[in-house]
């Protein structure tokens, strides 16, 4: 299948390297240089900007932040859909408000394409592995034409229902979730170290108890190693639990552990965390009580 991926940071590097090695004709589009260049080195084809894809691709997939960009390298001045075979599938993998992902799926449609709300989950681990969690949304003919990217880029499919919008929905409340799981990680280990334990300890301990998450054991250890080299950044978290409520907002419905996340989230990225991995929230307390954190190894 001739597949763009447009967006190579850390999931849609994972999901183009995937495509390649599942053999499918793939053109990666970034632009920056240092990303088209890793790509290139893997065998895939580059392009500086949508409009620069080739001309019969079936299918793009849309790794880039928000909404707002999807739109841009879709349906921009050097968007791709003008170049493209009428009929072709677009998944958008952004995390987007529900509404968001209805417009577009309204457009692209519009457009003479099919549309697959395909938000994901698993980190740029999963990404690289080929085993991301799909929280799929869109027509069984988009689906089906799809079929052959989702194959090889996830491990798991939710198909969740005729309707575009679903799957963003779905992965709001993941997030909701995830960050809040982040944040209380990080809440508690600081905790900890400034009561005097371990970190290294608290962390097999709270690993093998109650306590756990799969955040606390995934997001802890690049804290205990000092390693804030994002694979999801604190800056993710700023927007996708604004997009969480504003959502509740619409709904009139409280939200307050998600708004506290998000504070925290704030207060982070004001401290110039923003760019750095998302456990390093926890900066925000080391600003406060000035514990000491575990330095890069």
């Amino acid at each position: 299948m001739n597949v763009g991926v447009i967006g190579l940071g850390s999931m849609g590097m994972g999901a183009a390297l995937n495509l390649l090695q599942k053999g499918h004709v793939v053109t990666g589009c970034d632009v920056r240089a240092e990303a088209r260049a890793a790509f290139a080195s893997e065998g895939g084809a580059v392009a500086a900007s949508p409009d620069a894809m080739p001309l019969d691709l079936e299918a793009v997939v849309v790794f880039v932040i928000n909404a707002a960009q999807t739109e841009q390298v879709l349906f921009g001045e050097n968007g791709c859909l003008a170049r493209m075979p009428k009929g072709g599938v677009v998944l958008c993998c952004a995390t987007v408000a529900p509404e968001a992902a209805r417009a577009l799926g309204r457009r692209i449609e519009a457009a003479g394409f099919q549309m697959l709300d395909t938000p994901v989950s698993g980190g740029s681990v999963g990404a690289r592995a080929g085993t991301m969690t799909v929280m799929g949304s869109g027509s069984e003919a988009a689906f089906a034409k799809a079929k052959p990217v989702l194959d090889a880029i996830s491990t798991k499919v939710w198909r969740l229902g005729d309707e575009v919008g679903v799957g963003s929905t779905v992965k709001m409340v993941n997030q909701l979730l995830a960050g809040v799981h982040i944040a209380t990680a990080a809440e508690a280990l600081a905790l900890g170290i400034r009561a005097g334990a371990d970190p290294e300890t608290l962390f097999k301990v709270i690993s093998e108890s109650a306590g756990s998450s799969w955040m606390w054991q995934n997001r802890v250890p690049h804290i205990l190693q000092g390693d804030d080299t994002p694979s999801s950044a604190v800056n993710i978290f700023v927007k996708d639990l604004g997009i969480v409520l504003d959502q509740a907002r619409a709904l009139t419905f409280p939200l307050p552990m998600a708004a506290a996340a998000h504070q925290l989230f704030l207060a982070a990225a004001a401290n110039g965390q923003g760019p750095k991995d998302d456990a390093f929230v926890i900066r925000v307390w080391q600003a406060l009580t000035g514990i000491d954190l575990p330095e890069k190894q």
